[in-house]
């Protein structure tokens, strides 16, 4: 059955009138391989170990494909569809730049300030069952991502950035050597000479953990961050930052997804950026003065990397469009759902994801 907010949802969309908007994202664009391992972590460990003890062979029958990567370009592809007019800032190869035209010149994305003077930044994804949940396990080339940094923008990008609606830094830890400054540089560029909002989703700052207490004095802890946008481990490394000592002990007693909403509360009341947290039950936004869950919907699950791509690219667009808190997470949920249980990674237009509503209610 439909939950109250999702029939909201419906009918809301229905009456709705959308306007575009503009949204510069960067910096990661990957080629990924997807790798559907039709088993759980146990099951992958012996059929590799036993491969090796023979000296090599192969696991037949094993699903990949290949496909358009990237927390930036996967967030421009997903807007893009919804009708936002969107400009990725990377840096990639020339092979590159052919990939990002196959992938994304069919959503009209503006691609002239790509620079393809760089490597090319690679994932194989390995996607497998651990604990009766799908997991993903990526291993990753950073390519020129590694490096990327506020040295790489033209006067052109500064001017861009200038009429945006929506900046958008994306995947901190993939920018190993300068990805708090590249923040910095952008955010405070905007809030000095700009108009828009920032958005900030770092992705799992873990591969480069050293350098998180860093972001957070210099970045997350001042005011050019509008939107900070988190899951569920995210929320629980940046709350730690800044009271370790209490989500230490809530970690003994709370489960995940509520220890998550505990995090989201203490970033809210200590940033001063809007926090929005997509959990895999539930999404909420919350602020120093209130606070939003809206539930997730159950639908099944394809594929899980990605789904925060799709996410986040639907809660930029319900933002910039003024939705309330409870439709904005509703409308962002229900992207998200269409995309991991299509049979593609595919994200929808909004008449498709209003069919994919009716359909559900049924």
């Amino acid at each position: 059955m439909f939950s109250e907010t999702t029939e909201e949802l419906l009918l809301f969309l229905e009456h709705s009138k959308e306007r575009s908007c503009s949204v510069v994202v960067m910096p990661d664009f990957f080629l990924d391989r997807f790798i559907s391992y039709e088993g759980d972590v146990k099951d992958f460990h012996k059929s590799v170990s036993d491969i090796a003890g023979r000296k090599g062979g192969s696991i037949n029958g094993i699903g990949q494909m290949d496909f358009r990567g990237g927390n930036a370009a996967n967030t421009a592809a997903a807007l893009a569809v919804l009708g936002a007019k969107v400009y990725p800032i990377i840096h990639t190869s020339s092979l590159g730049l052919t990939l990002l035209n196959h992938y994304l010149q069919p959503y009209n994305v503006d691609l002239s300030y790509v620079k393809a003077d760089g490597e090319t930044s690679i994932t194989t994804a390995i996607e497998l069952t651990h604990r009766k949940e799908k997991v993903n396990v990526m291993l990753r080339d950073l390519g020129s991502l590694a490096k990327f940094s506020s040295s790489d923008f033209t006067l052109r990008d500064y001017q861009l950035l200038e009429k945006a609606d929506y900046v958008c830094v994306f995947n901190w830890a993939g920018t190993r050597r300068y990805g708090t400054e590249l923040a910095q540089t952008i955010f405070s560029h905007v809030k000095k000479k700009g108009k828009g909002k920032t958005y900030y989703d770092t992705a799992d700052p873990t591969p480069n953990k050293g350098k998180i207490s860093t972001l957070m004095k210099t970045v997350l802890s001042t005011n050019i961050v509008d939107i900070l946008s988190v899951n569920e481990n995210e929320a629980i490394q940046y709350a730690s930052q800044l009271d370790h000592k209490k989500i230490e002990e809530l970690q003994k007693n709370m489960r995940l997804d509520e220890l998550a909403k505990e995090c989201a509360r203490i970033l809210a009341q200590n940033l001063s950026a809007r926090i929005d947290l997509h959990a895999t039950t539930y999404a909420g936004t919350f602020t120093k003065s209130k606070e939003t869950i809206v539930p997730a919907l159950k639908v099944p699950v394809k594929r899980i990397t990605g789904a925060g791509d799709a996410w986040n690219a639907a809660n930029l667009y319900a933002d910039a469009n003024k939705f309330s808190d409870s439709h904005r997470l509703g409308f962002a949920n229900a992207i998200a759902a269409y995309y991991i249980s299509n049979r593609r990674p595919e994200h929808p237009t909004s008449a498709q994801l209003k069919m994919f509503i009716q359909n559900y209610q049924n």
